[in-house]
């Protein structure tokens, strides 16, 4: 288990470009298993969980080469179903939760998949019910088998239907969408979630030459096709990447450009930091941070406690409450944070109280943070990553403290994040990698 050391008090100067964006890779990645033909993907990012999620491909027989940073070519001509039922798949794609968007693909393709129930962040419990459910209303079945602990799926021929999501599930939506593309017939997908990334392959897609209307809406409608075809697709910024480093230049009263942010596939992110007071200018296809000694949280116009809450696009992503509750931690004023859609998000609260932050948390899903206006910093620490999320929260937390924390299992966050160290000790930051 890796530890971060970091220094502290330090400001930042420069400017950064965030990596392509893990969860539009994940979910890429994985559609690459619907051909035989080549797909090149441009800004991939370097980072644990992608790697993860290749190395499996690999293991099941898919040609993939990398001949410069960020770009990889996949061919799935070869694809060795035996694998699927040895233990190590299921080692992989247990400690892997992109892996469950691997069954559409399959089951579309091939007729038959396995998942496990997938790993990834300790943030309470992820059903996958709309998964499940919608695959299903395709055609396949689920079979559980107690004894490897893994779910079974087969299917004689998907076949087109319509479908209500019970949640707009983004990986639900990405998966069902999958299996729908190679699906005799029409299928309808009503409540589809309608991410920036889901988006993203949803285009990829038709790219291979998917038959999808909707792209950008809730309802998707997509006719299948026989097969598909190769093609060459670029993945946006991280979006999360780019809220946290407008969060880290905020809580260091730093200076910082962020680089080709994709700025009007941001949604509501650059207003709901300016809602804690933060200066976020745009440059072009940059944001532009400048150094700010304070910053104050609105209120509501009726003068109440502002709420800042996730919801589904183009509501607020929850990967940013984390981010969020801590740069509000040396605002002046207060704010209720609502994380609505994951039960244990905020449990990493209890850190930021030993740093000194006063952060009540009311319960699972709600903290109101009362800021301290910078009249006292951050205590130094010794923390423990539970997710991606939560640790680069506590990062932040420990650049802004005067003095020198730890925080361990550093893994969560290399999950998510690439090279993150290096690329802040470049903009001045004092983080020792052990």
């Amino acid at each position: 288990m890796s530890t971060f050391i970091i220094e502290g008090g330090n400001r930042l100067s420069g400017e950064i470009t965030p990596q392509g964006a893990k969860n539009e890779a994940l979910q890429v990645i994985c559609a690459t298993l619907l051909t035989a033909d080549t797909v090149t993907i441009k800004n991939v990012p370097e980072i644990l969980d992608v790697k993860n999620l290749i190395a499996l491909l690999v293991a099941m027989g898919v040609d993939v080469s990398h001949p410069s940073e960020g770009i990889y070519t996949f061919q799935a001509a070869g694809i060795n179903l035996d694998y699927l039922q040895t233990d190590d798949f299921i080692r992989r794609a247990t400690a892997l939760r992109g892996s469950i968007m691997l069954v559409g693909p399959l089951v579309a393709r091939f007729g038959k998949a396995v998942t496990p129930k997938p790993g990834g962040d300790k943030i309470g419990r992820r059903r996958l019910d709309t998964h499940f459910s919608g695959i299903g209303k395709l055609g396949a079945e689920f079979n559980y088998n107690p004894q490897r602990q893994v779910y079974e799926v087969k299917s004689a021929g998907l076949k087109g239907d319509y479908m209500l999501l019970d949640e707009a599930s983004v990986t639900g939506t990405a998966n069902i969408l999958m299996a729908a593309t190679l699906a005799e017939g029409k299928t309808t997908i009503y409540n589809a979630a309608c991410e920036p990334y889901l988006q993203q392959l949803t285009k990829m897609l038709v790219a291979m030459g998917a038959r999808i209307d909707g792209i950008a809406s809730n309802l998707l409608t997509v006719t299948g096709v026989g097969h598909l075809d190769g093609c060459t697709h670029t993945i946006l910024p991280d979006m999360i990447e780019v809220g946290s480093f407008i969060g880290m230049a905020a809580m260091t009263q730093s200076a910082l450009r962020i680089k080709s942010v994709s700025y009007d596939d941001l949604g509501i992110i650059p207003e709901s930091f300016r809602r804690l007071g933060i200066t976020v200018n745009r440059d072009g296809d940059d944001i532009l941070i400048p150094q700010q000694e304070r910053y104050t949280i609105e209120t509501f116009i009726d003068g109440s406690i502002l709420t800042i809450s996730d919801a589904p696009w183009p509501g607020l992503t929850p990967d940013l409450l984390s981010v969020f509750l801590v740069v509000a931690t040396q605002a002046k004023g207060s704010v209720l944070i609502h994380q609505k859609m994951f039960e244990s998000r905020l449990f990493f609260v209890d850190k930021m109280i030993d740093m000194g932050a006063q952060v009540i948390l009311c319960d699972p899903h709600r903290a109101t943070v009362i800021g301290s206006d910078r009249r006292y910093s951050l205590r130094p620490a010794v923390m423990t990553s539970p997710d991606i999320r939560a640790g680069i929260a506590m990062l932040l937390a420990a650049m802004t403290a005067n003095g020198t924390s730890k925080i361990h299992n550093i893994d969560q966050i290399d999950r998510g994040y690439q090279d993150i160290d290096s690329r802040l000790n470049a903009l001045g930051a004092k983080i020792k990698r052990e």
